[in-house]
């Protein structure tokens, strides 16, 4: 049975008490799971700053900010920054484990062939500023993808409608058509 921890409130002369699941991360840290504490009780957590919560669990990273400590897969991020390549360390957070030379060679390989992008892509990159944050560009990219493309624009575009007059006299607007030009990749 797992550990469990007991929390008695006093307040307004009334006991309440609630078990909170106690877990148990990967350094062997203990922790009080309160995910149902509102719903039970009507009470919330206050901790300034988070200096004392734990806001979700990993298998992949460790990290004691007090202690100076952060680890990927047990590693810590100083070995892995000395004696890794992002290519290892890539392969370390997505396999659980550092490569072997055939691993390394084949994730190289296919990391090479999928990193193409397209030349429509490029012109979403080159329409920022230069001083532009990567963030900022790299999070508005997806948007700007989803417009028309190019083989299309003519009949995609959007103009403005042309007005023409309904048999009571009301003004009412054409239809647009919507762009039927297939993607192939």
């Amino acid at each position: 049975m797992p550990d469990r921890a007991k929390l008695t409130i006093e307040s307004d002369g009334k006991e309440q008490s609630i078990e909170l699941p106690v877990l148990t991360g990967s350094e062997g840290e203990k922790a009080l799971d309160i995910g149902q504490l509102r719903a039970k009780t009507g009470y919330v957590c206050l901790d300034p700053a988070f200096v004392n919560t734990a806001s979700t669990t990993s298998a992949i990273t460790f990290l004691d900010g007090e202690k100076g400590v952060l680890r990927y897969r047990g590693i810590p991020i100083e070995q892995l920054g000395e004696k890794s390549t992002f290519v290892e360390t890539s392969y370390l957070l997505i396999y659980g484990h550092l490569p072997n030379r055939s691993e390394l060679s084949r994730f190289s390989t296919l990391l090479t062939r999928h990193s193409l992008i397209h030349e429509d892509m490029k012109r979403f990159f080159d329409g920022y500023p230069t001083t532009a944050h990567p963030m900022a560009i790299l999070s508005g990219t997806p948007s700007s993808s989803t417009s028309p493309s190019r083989a299309c624009w003519p009949r995609c575009a959007p103009s403005p409608p042309s007005r023409t007059r309904s048999r009571s006299g009301n003004r009412s607007s054409t239809r647009r058509t919507p762009c039927r030009t297939r993607r192939t990749s």
